[in-house]
């Protein structure tokens, strides 16, 4: 399911503000966790006036399957977003499963935003306890969301500013 937020209203004279209209996409294995680290994500995007789109996949490993589709889209001039946020989160477990999800999740997840030249934070948590992921998740826009939608959005005014485009 795929939520959007309505156009945010701006401070033309706060140089916090920036156009830009991100992408998240949030694992909801651990509903909690995620359900923290989007309202960083979010609080950040709201704080800067920054429009964004959701959409939840069941896992950590959907997240690159789910970015690789919507960069094709993308592409192809379906849908349009200046970059992504991946937030989702990986508790240990007593299987290598931990190892394969948690290298697989972000190899992918760089591999497709290097393919497609496209922003992207990462708040994939990989932590040994739930209660390392919650520490990581929770404070809002001082969490891990927050900080993946903060390094997202530089990065997009890094990219604008290599090729001349105005924030």
């Amino acid at each position: 399911m795929v939520q959007k937020t309505p156009q945010a209203v701006r401070d033309e004279k706060d140089a916090s503000h920036f156009r830009a209209h991100i992408l998240f996409i949030e694992a909801r294995f651990y509903e909690d966790i995620a359900d923290m680290l989007i309202e960083g994500a979010t609080a950040e995007c709201v704080k800067r006036g920054v429009t964004f789109e959701r959409i939840a996949v069941p896992g950590a490993l959907e997240i690159p399957q789910a970015l690789a589709a919507a960069a094709a889209a993308r592409a192809a001039g379906r849908l349009t977003f200046d970059g992504a946020v991946a937030l989702g989160c990986v508790i240990r477990g007593e299987t290598a499963h931990y190892d394969i999800v948690c290298n697989n999740a972000n190899h992918w997840l760089m591999d497709t935003a290097m393919r497609q030249e496209l922003p992207v934070g990462n708040a994939i948590l990989t932590v040994d306890t739930r209660a390392q992921a919650v520490a990581r998740a929770e404070g809002g826009v001082r969490g891990k969301g927050g900080d993946a939608a903060r390094a997202c959005l530089k990065l997009i005014e890094t990219k604008r500013a290599f090729w001349g485009t105005p924030a």
